[in-house]
């Protein structure tokens, strides 16, 4: 079962200090039991991929405007650029002229956790997010559920992760048939 966290005060301030931002204008985190073994950076890997697929551009770049990277990089998760990390979670980073956001990524005591902080950096944002957050909390679900499975896959000596065609640096939509 995944655990849901929706609303700035509904977050404890030890994760809310991993954020960022100026200001917390949204905030959600999604907490899932795990025994799967990986640093938090696989698992925002596992989430997300090492380059955005097509829906994730869909959403990031074309409905929010994002400002992504390109290509695959040690210092990228799906064009998000990782901005801070510690020995239990990574922080990713990405804005466009009406928003900023923040993804986080924790990992420890059997759970791994994604939070989701954004700041309105003008007026656009305050009217885009509100309808689109009703559809993020209903796929975030399923994208740790699918990131669970993907660890797990991994972690499997006889996982397709070397096998040449094998799905390690697709984004999860590409193996799952949509952006979860």
């Amino acid at each position: 079962m995944v655990d849901a966290a929706v609303g700035v005060r509904a977050l404890p301030e030890s994760f809310r200090a991993l954020g960022s931002l100026p200001a917390i204008d949204y905030a959600d985190r999604f907490t899932l039991a795990t025994d799967a073994p990986a640093t938090p950076e696989q698992w925002a890997r596992a989430m997300f991929g090492d380059v955005p697929g097509f829906a994730q551009q869909v959403i990031w770049r074309g409905l929010l405007g994002l400002r992504l990277s390109r290509g695959r990089s040690p210092d990228t998760v799906a064009g998000w650029r990782v901005t801070g990390r510690g020995e239990d979670w990574i922080r990713l980073e990405a804005a466009s002229w009406f928003l900023s956001g923040n993804l986080v990524v924790r990992v420890g005591g059997g759970k791994v956790s994604l939070g989701t902080f954004l700041h309105y950096d003008g007026r656009l944002g305050r009217r885009v997010w509100p309808p689109l957050s009703a559809i993020h909390r209903r796929l975030v679900p399923g994208l740790l559920r699918d990131a669970v499975a993907t660890v797990e896959d991994r972690a499997r000596p006889d996982g397709d992760r070397d096998r040449p065609g094998g799905d390690r640096d697709r984004a999860p939509e590409s193996r799952k048939g949509g952006i979860r």
